[in-house]
């Protein structure tokens, strides 16, 4: 078997499904591997890697960093994921995609630097696995409100949203600082 790859409206951004071993006993499956991922043109060096742990209508996010790519999954629960654009000269400034992740479905998303990330876990007991393409330093981190009405998102929420101080003062687009179109 191969590792299988979907992808996005985003040239750079990829869905990966790696294999999957299962059996009455379970299942196992390799995570990640750098030589494996290389061939399939992922080439990022990952420096460090961080778990989180949400409960259901926990949204995490809006957060980007210019630098910093990001390799996503699930090991528990369900998500909606969302990945938004926010490389000024790029054609899909702005635009969003989201992606349903899930530890039945095994799917994991290549998040290139440069874009906007965010998640609402859609299971009561979530944790979801995060690799960084660089060393997370809150200097050059930046935020947008989950639910800013410029970026549209339609996030799947049932119910009142779970957000942590930093993410409900997150600032609108409009005060990012980010250019307002691409060009």
């Amino acid at each position: 078997m191969a590792i299988g790859t979907q992808a996005t409206i985003f040239a750079d951004a990829r869905i990966f499904m790696p294999d999957v071993y299962e059996d009455d006993r379970g299942f196992f499956k390799e995570t990640y591997s750098t030589r494996k991922y290389r061939e399939l043109g992922l080439a990022d060096e990952f420096v460090q890697d961080s778990v989180s742990f949400s409960i259901r209508n926990v949204i995490r996010g809006l957060h980007y960093d210019r630098a910093m790519s990001k390799f996503v999954q699930v090991l528990r629960g369900k998500i909606w994921d969302v990945i938004v654009d926010v490389r000024p000269p790029s054609a899909t400034y702005l635009r969003w995609q989201g992606f349903y992740l899930s530890e039945h479905d095994h799917k994991q998303l290549y998040i290139p630097p440069g874009f906007a990330h965010g998640f609402i876990a859609l299971a009561d007991d979530v944790i979801f696995s995060y690799k960084h393409g660089a060393l997370y330093d809150p200097a050059t981190e930046g935020a947008i409100r989950w639910n800013d009405p410029r970026l549209g998102i339609a996030w799947p929420l049932v119910g009142e949203p779970r957000l942590s101080a930093k993410d409900s003062a997150a600032p609108l687009f409009a005060d990012t600082g980010l250019p307002p179109s691409p060009h």
